[in-house]
């Protein structure tokens, strides 16, 4: 599963013109922001420099925007631009689909363990991941 949702997703970057790594801050930032960019950097497990090419490119691309945190406006946080999301998400419309009649197969009991089961999942991903980051400090 993983290697094929990293094909697909090889293909959606090579269709929006930006780098895996680059995607993958979007996410972070679709779901988790407005965020900083040290947050995303500590999130994404990347370095500062890095996240800051990789905002620039978003940022040219017209996938975010850089603004003043309204609590400290010392400081910058970064958001994404909602009218983009429309053609991300038309590239993903074909596994979406599918993944709605692979569903349809499913009582909602069985859904529940399903959900619980990827939440628990990414959860302990989650925790190795900080952990594994902690031990390279």
């Amino acid at each position: 599963m993983s290697n094929q949702l990293s094909l697909l997703n090889n293909h959606v970057v090579a269709q929006l013109d930006l780098k895996n790594v680059d995607l993958d801050c979007l996410d972070l930032i679709n779901s988790q922001g407005p965020i900083s960019p040290g947050n995303l950097a500590r999130r994404a497990g990347l370095h500062p420099a890095t996240v800051t090419g990789i905002l620039d490119r978003l940022q040219r691309g017209g996938w975010v925007t850089r603004e003043r945190d309204p609590i400290d406006r010392r400081a910058v946080v970064v958001r994404a631009l909602r009218d983009r999301n429309p053609e991300l998400l038309h590239l993903y419309s074909g596994m979406n689909a599918s993944l709605d009649d692979i569903c349809e197969g499913y009582e909602p009991a069985q859904l529940e363990v399903i959900a619980d089961f990827l939440s628990r999942t990414a959860e302990a991903g989650t925790a190795a991941s900080e952990a594994m980051g902690r031990k390279g400090t």
